[in-house]
């Protein structure tokens, strides 16, 4: 484990649309890196029969996420496909404060608030190789109903509108160049 400095922790933000891959090059990471903090989402949708509470999110109710923002809980929070997303300010503030390497998997409204409040965030954007190939992952899931994947595809274009609002942008083609990109990137600004 490297050794920590009074320096705070840099905070790494990783987007992209539903099923390009996001999630998988955020586990290399993590097995590369296993000193950076993953930071888990709060969020107010149901968990998925392969998701554990504390491990994937912090399932909690829409009720209790709306008193959160009410109450100032959240470094950035954002409403997608119905459901209710955020990050705690708490945790990530102490994490940081604490000189740890923090890792966001958001999405892109959220990035763009944590852009506002941590200015200083590498942020990286996961693309896929086309509008085609998102289609049959996202089919391929067998997670989601046809109009849920239509949703989530109209929704994709949008936000790949927004990659170059990131500091770095990954074509997610071949997943082990993409990891090793992704590597790279993060090895510039890890300690």
């Amino acid at each position: 484990m490297s050794s920590r400095t009074n320096k705070p922790g840099h905070l790494f933000v990783i987007s992209a649309p539903s099923g390009a891959g996001k999630t998988t090059l955020c586990k290399a990471l993590c097995e590369r890196f296993p000193d950076i903090r993953f930071s888990i989402s709060y969020t107010s949708r149901p968990s998925r029969a392969d998701e554990t509470d504390g491990v994937d999110y912090y399932f909690i109710t829409k009720e209790t996420f709306i008193k959160g923002i009410e109450n100032g809980k959240w470094a950035e929070w954002a409403e997608v496909h119905g459901n209710f997303y955020g990050t705690s300010s708490e945790l990530l503030n102490r994490t940081l404060s604490a000189g740890h390497d923090v890792l966001l998997d958001i999405d892109v409204q959220g990035a763009m608030q944590i852009v506002r409040n941590y200015p200083d965030s590498v942020t990286i954007f996961i693309m896929p190789p086309s509008p085609e190939i998102l289609r049959v992952r996202l089919e391929s899931r067998s997670t989601d109903s046809s109009d849920v994947i239509a949703t989530r595809l109209l929704n994709a274009e949008k936000e790949m509108a927004e990659k170059d609002r990131y500091r770095h942008i990954i074509v997610n083609d071949r997943l082990p160049e993409a990891i090793a990109e992704l590597i790279s990137i993060v090895e510039k600004y890890h300690r």
